[in-house]
């Protein structure tokens, strides 16, 4: 964590009690991370195994939320942060938010696995989805490291990634029509396709909401709604 931007307070324990937090906002992440990998390797190979896993985390998940919810608003009732302080807890109220929706949505693609007719049915046909994955990947993996780090520069690359997620998204839905039109008997392969990658594009924007709340984290500066012109303007500008 960034020395210069987290003052160190007069109280030790309230210290402890802002470290823990991050702590556990990242192992949320790490946790969120964890149901992405593992939902997708189960839909592409249809492995129940980790559909179940992935299923099972997402408790662990809805409690981390709760209790990292109840821990912030018991910090702010009874110390009263102010500056960058409630800043952080305010942006940690959200991010906790959006983890818990990405976590859903791995959830959602998990137990869709689990309806599917069987490994016979789909193996090696959903090879399409793999670049949408490792783009997604890498927008959740480095919105946790701005944060772990507090580095808004980190953040103009990441949400620079999400018109690509979204080209690539825009891409496998035009295949999946066409092979849907050519053959009627492509449309459940194909439907399963597109709710998963819809999960995927759904996970990206949760990706750049968490960089947004960096931002305010770190700058005080709401960004959210704006064009890419003026996020990268207040990424720059000093406060």
């Amino acid at each position: 964590m960034d020395n210069s931007i987290i003052k160190q307070h007069i109280s030790r324990q309230f210290n402890n009690e802002m470290e823990d937090i991050r702590n556990k906002v990242l192992t949320m992440g790490g946790l969120v991370e964890q149901q992405v990998d593992l939902a997708t390797k189960a839909f592409m190979s249809y492995d129940i195994e980790s559909a179940e896993k992935v299923i099972q985390q997402d408790q662990l998940v809805n409690a981390l939320e709760k209790d990292i919810d109840h821990e912030c608003t018991e910090i702010m009732a009874k110390r009263q942060p102010a500056a960058f302080d409630l800043r952080m807890l305010i942006a940690t109220l959200k991010i906790i938010t959006d983890l818990e929706r990405i976590g859903d949505e791995a959830a959602r693609i998990a137990k869709m696995t689990m309806r599917l007719e069987g490994a016979d049915y789909y193996q090696d046909k959903y090879y399409e989805i793999e670049h949408l994955l490792e783009l997604v990947r890498d927008m959740l993996n480095g919105s946790l490291d701005a944060y772990a780090r507090t580095d808004t520069e980190e953040v103009i690359a990441i949400t620079a990634q999400d018109s690509k997620v979204d080209r690539e998204y825009t891409s496998i839905m035009r295949q999946l029509i066409t092979q849907m039109m050519e053959d009627p008997r492509n449309i459940t392969r194909a439907l399963d396709m597109l709710w998963t990658a819809r999960a995927l594009e759904r996970i990206g924007d949760h990706a750049c909401n968490v960089c947004e709340q960096v931002i305010y984290m770190v700058k005080g500066k709401d960004v959210r709604h704006v064009s890419r012109e003026e996020l990268e303007n207040m990424v720059k500008t000093e406060r």
